[in-house]
């Protein structure tokens, strides 16, 4: 385990999967992150190199079927720590005989957590080490406790985003894309409930918001998620359990009449031979 400390921040990062576990503001001790109690055994999973389900586990690759589980290996995968200092931490996966099992191509996949004063930055990087192109995609996952004061309730919160939408969500059928039902009508906020998780995640495409408040109508504790440059996003928690994920991705989960094809897969990123793809997202708390 990794801790980061600064002057508000405390973290704590496993090896494992280079996986978020804490994130404690030291002015309030409050702990923000999902504690992987019974509900869901996770805290901060990294979804890598796929973001959701494929249709019957699988994918196609130059003739060639690949079965992989939902989104990825990478958070089951032990990362090696290549730099750490009092407030960053960098986390690198290779391509080994396990992941080329699953994923024929040669890769470097680096996790980077820097503290600054309120804000957590997270940066991701994907090198491509083959000869030709390498489809991947990559998302998070983190999971915030709700409520974060004992004299709240669940209701008491909602999401707040920084623009009006007017989007649609994506029904999700046994975790594939299935059609899209009206949802947001020119409106910024999602009162959070239980019950919006019935049916799954919610899932949306190319939001014109660019951050995300989870937010309390009693007190002034909450925290922020910058989104921008992400296409999809999706918002989840386990059945009847005491957090939300907000999830920015690059990549999505398979449509029903997905033909199997990685490279005819909705989202997915095509990296040329030896070029590095980059994307970061924060998390600001208060």
């Amino acid at each position: 385990m990794i801790t980061l400390q600064n002057n508000t921040l405390k973290i704590r990062i496993k090896k494992q999967g280079a996986e978020l576990c804490s994130l404690l503001n030291l002015n309030n001790s409050i702990e923000y992150i999902w504690q992987a109690k019974t509900a869901w055994a996770k805290h901060s999973p990294v979804l890598f190199p796929i973001v959701g389900q494929l249709k019957n586990n699988e994918y196609k690759w130059q003739d060639k079927t690949y079965k992989m589980e939902r989104h990825g290996f990478a958070r089951n995968m032990l990362f090696n720590v290549i730099q750490n200092d009092s407030h960053s931490a960098t986390f690198e996966l290779t391509d080994n005989d396990n992941t080329l099992q699953q994923y024929p191509f040669k890769f470097s996949f680096q996790i980077n957590y820097n503290l600054n004063g309120a804000t957590l930055v997270i940066n991701y990087k994907i090198k491509n080490n083959n000869v030709f192109s390498m489809p991947f995609s990559i998302g998070a996952h983190p999971a915030f406790n709700i409520p974060l004061s004992t004299e709240e309730t669940y209701t008491d919160y909602y999401l707040q985003f920084n623009k009006k939408e007017n989007s649609g969500k994506w029904e999700l059928e046994n975790g594939l894309l299935k059609n899209e039902t009206p949802f947001f009508d020119n409106t910024s906020e999602i009162p959070l409930s239980k019950s919006l998780f019935e049916n799954d995640a919610l899932v949306f495409k190319n939001l014109k918001s660019d951050l995300i408040e989870i937010k309390s109508k009693k007190n002034i504790y909450g925290l922020s998620v910058s989104t921008e440059n992400f296409p999809y996003l999706g918002i989840w928690a386990a059945k009847n359990a005491d957090f939300v994920c907000i999830e920015p991705w690059h990549g999505i989960a398979d449509d029903v009449n997905a033909s199997g094809n990685i490279l005819e897969k909705e989202g997915i990123i095509l990296l040329n031979e030896q070029q590095t793809f980059t994307c970061a997202f924060t998390i600001n708390v208060y």
